[in-house]
């Protein structure tokens, strides 16, 4: 029998939970883990693949804040958050992965959900992808960010210049901190459960996705964002909380986020009667031994989270940045949120869709409303359509 039937974590089990499945579907007949560990290890090697070329490349060097300093109103608390997180990261380590086993010689779900959230902080800045709308504060320690080395990347970025990723609050922030947040949700899914018996997975789980709402723009409107963490420049303002300043908070956010937690707390929430999720089932069918098993059982579960972030954030939010409303001159005139990006000290614009959308790749307009073009490249003559200025012989 798998370690799984010792269950850490107090979930709901989907016997009792119409329309997810049975107590038996994480029964042998299920392929469901083959499927999700091949998402996991496609989205493990190529996290790996990103990373190396990033700690090898050009972009693996800080980006500095510029010469605007950050009042002590965020300095304190930034430094203050950073501290409380490093100091929780080897408690969480041990109550998660370390303890049990220690103890039992098992491997938690939450265990699992640990190293995978810690892993999710690779699709940080994909949001970005096309174009520059969100911003962290660049007076916070950094290396860069792998962000240019993503495939097919779109937004303009040069080394020393980029959207740095302050890897101090992130790496602990992602792991523990969105897993105890996952943690928290579920055990609200289950108070709500027992007071109403009665109501359905589907209520349920919009009712979760409400309270993330909530949450998120608590969190974020109301702290995160006015103490300076991150700014979200390129919002649509006529959808933003406090539009046209550097804390502005775009509703959609609390949707996309909003929709990332839910999806992470019934991940973990829904189980069979032997506390496996949906991407667990099938577990039984893998052969190999125990190293083997939980490997493939961590990249199902990594497979699950990543498509988590992916589907409910980072496509929706790729898209809208194509559609971001021009950088507020609150954000712009802080040289901690553009460090060198655009605007003053360079010969480009900050985006405005007034503007085209430039790639890392084309040209661009400077300020003077020239068109720059990369070295080497001409502008591409107009050519003749054929028969347009000559005898069709009639």
């Amino acid at each position: 029998m798998s370690e799984l039937s010792k269950k850490a974590a107090v979930t709901e089990s989907l016997s009792g939970a119409g329309g997810f499945g049975t107590a038996t579907s994480g029964g042998p007949s299920s392929n469901a883990i083959r499927i999700w560990a091949t998402v996991g290890g496609v989205a493990l090697a190529f996290t790996l693949y990103v990373f190396i070329r990033w700690v090898s490349g050009p972009f693996f060097e800080p980006v500095a804040g510029g010469p605007t300093e950050p009042p002590m109103y965020m300095k304190i608390p930034l430094i203050a958050n950073a501290v409380v997180l490093w100091i929780g990261l080897p408690v969480a380590l041990w109550f998660f992965i370390i303890r049990p086993w220690v103890r039992e010689r098992r491997i938690t779900l939450d265990g699992m959900l640990l190293v995978s959230m810690g892993l999710m902080m690779f699709q940080d800045p994909m949001l970005n992808y096309y174009s520059t709308w969100c911003t962290y504060n660049a007076w916070l320690w950094n290396r860069g960010s792998w962000a240019p080395h993503i495939p097919g990347w779109v937004a303009h970025e040069e080394p020393g210049h980029t959207v740095p990723e302050p890897l101090l609050t992130n790496i602990p922030g992602y792991m523990y901190g969105v897993l105890l947040l996952t943690i928290v949700g579920c055990a609200i899914m289950r108070k709500i459960k027992n007071r109403w018996p009665g109501i359905s997975n589907l209520r349920l789980i919009l009712v979760t996705y409400a309270i993330a709402f909530v949450f998120d723009f608590v969190m974020e409107a109301l702290i995160m964002l006015p103490i300076g963490f991150y700014s979200y420049p390129g919002a649509i303002q006529a959808l933003s909380f406090n539009a046209g300043t550097y804390y502005q908070w775009p509703v959609y956010e609390g949707l996309m986020w909003g929709g990332v937690q839910a999806a992470l707390c019934c991940l973990r929430f829904f189980t069979d009667d032997r506390g496996r999720t949906v991407v667990e089932r099938g577990l039984d069918r893998v052969r190999g031994g125990f190293v083997k098993q939980q490997f493939v059982r961590f990249l199902a579960i990594f497979g699950g989270v990543s498509a988590c972030f992916f589907l409910f954030y980072n496509v929706p939010a790729t898209w809208l940045g194509m559609h971001a409303d021009p950088w507020p001159e609150d954000v712009q005139k802080r040289s901690y949120f553009n460090p060198g990006i655009c605007g003053e000290g360079t010969d480009r614009p900050c985006p405005n869709p007034d503007l085209p959308l430039p790639t890392k790749h084309s040209g661009y307009l400077n300020h003077d409303g020239e068109l720059v073009l990369p070295d080497g490249v001409e502008f591409p003559p107009v050519v003749p359509i054929e028969g347009a200025n000559a005898d069709d012989g009639q």
